[in-house]
């Protein structure tokens, strides 16, 4: 018999009733060390003060409008991110599933009105993850997230990551673009190289096709900049923005340069609730927080910290981790057993990790996490750790 919610998560046996900072509080009172921020959403942690006086304010004096009508939290956030990035302009969503949907739409629509119809297609990378609409689904193409699905959307080049030589082959006069994350979160905690960015940026460049990026787990300061391309020194077309952006109230965006964005003219794309009072009115808290350099250089102190104590991590126990990899606050541990494993030990010791492709568990606290957390959270894992060897 179906269960009243729909049953696509295998959900761990946990039900938290409270947030604090880095802590989450189960119904039966247990305290849990909180290193997956929701899946990198809760960039700020739990029950933020900033955040919630901005949301409880805003509730209490609009909600919704529609897009029919101008929103000024919205045109707050949009001057804000502007301001911040290499964008010209921006469009609110409520998810990076959505902001995926838009940025394949917007490739498009800037060839047609380019005058070549036929520049369709968009190259992505194996291991890639890009939301679960039908756009995301057949931008990753991994069986995994299309088995059942057809047909496809058509229009996507799938190549493996890593291989550069495949990559200038592989564009021809249908190509539109190229969309890449430059950290992989889904697929392991991958980062990209950031020579390989910059090849990319100028593959694109001398091939006159768009570059998008897929910044919805690694941007908002994730990886210790504001969004993890900027430690190559380039800049895209199109960038995908979610999670962190909301710092757990529903928000994604697409940032763009005003020529990419030249196709999309009223009535090309549409919102009901994207861009709404609530949401921008949290995100503006959001960023107004982490967009400061200050900020940010704590971000990678702390980085650095819990890098050198995760080396240590891994050092101690040879049988039951291999590496570890990320960027800034976005790291992963690849595991030498089953990583699930790794995932249910840490429950059983109060700390909270994520799951990920290539074995590997995922770290993504709170950019606000303390060094006393980051101590305590490397004990909980050493735990976890003994657990599952012994």
């Amino acid at each position: 018999m179906i269960t009243s919610v729909l049953p696509t998560y295998n959900r761990a046996p946990l039900t938290f009733v409270k947030g604090e900072g880095t802590w989450l509080i189960e119904a039966d009172g247990r305290r849990f060390l909180d290193l997956g921020a929701g899946i990198a959403v809760n960039a700020l942690g739990h029950a933020h003060p900033a955040l919630t006086q901005a949301l409880t304010d805003q509730a209490g004096t609009l909600w919704h409008t529609s897009n029919l009508y101008h929103i000024p939290q919205q045109q707050a956030l949009a001057d804000k991110l502007v301001a911040a990035t290499f964008a010209d302009t921006v469009f609110f969503t409520n998810s990076g599933t959505e902001a995926c949907e838009l940025a394949v739409k917007m490739a498009r629509k800037y060839w047609y009105d380019k005058g070549h119809p036929e520049k369709v297609d968009i190259i992505t990378f194996s291991g890639s993850f890009h939301g679960r609409s039908s756009a995301g689904i057949a931008a990753s193409g991994s069986e995994k997230m299309t088995k059942g699905f057809g047909p496809l959307l058509p229009g996507f080049t799938h190549l493996a990551f890593g291989d550069h030589d495949a990559i200038e082959p592989a564009i021809t006069e249908t190509t539109a673009a190229i969309l890449v994350e430059p950290v992989q979160g889904e697929g392991g905690i991958i980062p990209i190289p950031d020579q390989c960015l910059k090849g990319l940026r100028d593959l694109c460049d001398e091939k006159g096709i768009l570059l998008i990026l897929d910044e919805v787990q690694c941007g908002v300061g994730r990886t210790g900049k504001l969004f993890a391309h900027e430690w190559a020194g380039i800049e895209p077309d199109i960038m995908m923005v979610a999670k962190g952006i909301g710092g757990g109230f529903p928000l994604g965006a697409v940032l763009a340069t005003e020529d990419a964005a030249s196709g999309m003219t009223a009535g090309t794309h549409g919102s009901t609730y994207g861009g709404n009072p609530l949401g921008c009115a949290v995100g503006c808290a959001v960023l107004d927080i982490v967009a400061d350099p200050k900020f940010l250089d704590d971000v990678n102190r702390k980085a650095g910290l819990l890098r050198q104590k995760l080396e240590g991590l891994v050092a101690a126990h040879p049988d039951v981790f291999e590496l570890v990899r990320g960027s800034g606050l976005m790291l992963g541990i690849k595991c030498k057993v089953p990583c699930g494993d790794v995932v249910a030990a840490g429950y059983e010791k109060e700390v909270i990790t994520v799951p990920a492709a290539d074995n590997t568990i995922r770290l993504l606290p709170p950019l606000t996490i303390t060094d006393e957390e980051l101590a305590t959270a490397v004990e909980r894992l050493d735990a976890a750790a003994q657990t599952v060897a012994a």
